[in-house]
């Protein structure tokens, strides 16, 4: 009886930890994802990875541009997350594909409230919002003046926004 008891309570403490785990592995892919996005290069359109390598080092970029130190395996699985993406193709978040029901289900931070009330740990999205993301222009609008500029400058894409979300 007691080994058993045991064995219960060692299992909960390691999906405790576990979840923990997927929380920290999610949030850092969400972050990674973020971060490539709001990356302009050379006026290019911002656009999210075709894949989680794009994370590790940027296509873009002639050198070395990383957004992720490594790919983390889901925790909970040991495995390949499960990839979300978006209209066209490209990745825009992770989550993993364990049935199990999650012990935390409330006290999220802001980023990961939608996982309240979740019944598995495969509904626990973690996807980066591209319409989050402000847009810039060049031309910032000042209260002082109130005569127009002359020309137009044409947009330039700032790293943090783009016309386009993918």
């Amino acid at each position: 009886l007691m080994a058993g008891i045991a064995g219960s309570s060692w299992k909960t403490i390691m999906q405790r930890a576990k979840e923990q785990e997927l929380l920290w592995r999610g949030d850092q892919y969400r972050q990674a994802i973020a971060s490539y996005y709001q990356t302009a290069h050379a006026g290019a359109q911002a656009m999210l990875p075709r894949t989680l390598d794009d994370l590790l080092k940027d296509p873009r970029s002639v050198s070395t541009l990383r957004h992720l130190r490594k790919l983390y395996p889901d925790p909970l699985t040991g495995g390949d997350w499960v990839l979300v993406k978006g209209p066209a193709g490209r990745i825009k978040g992770v989550h993993s594909s364990s049935p199990l029901k999650p012990f935390k289900q409330d006290g999220f931070s802001e980023e990961n409230k939608d996982f309240a009330g979740k019944t598995a740990y495969s509904e626990w999205l973690f996807v980066f919002d591209t319409t989050s993301v402000t847009k810039q222009t060049s031309t910032p609008k000042t209260p002082q003046s109130t005569n127009p500029p002359a020309t137009k400058t044409p947009f330039v894409e700032g790293p943090t926004g783009t016309l386009n979300a993918e």
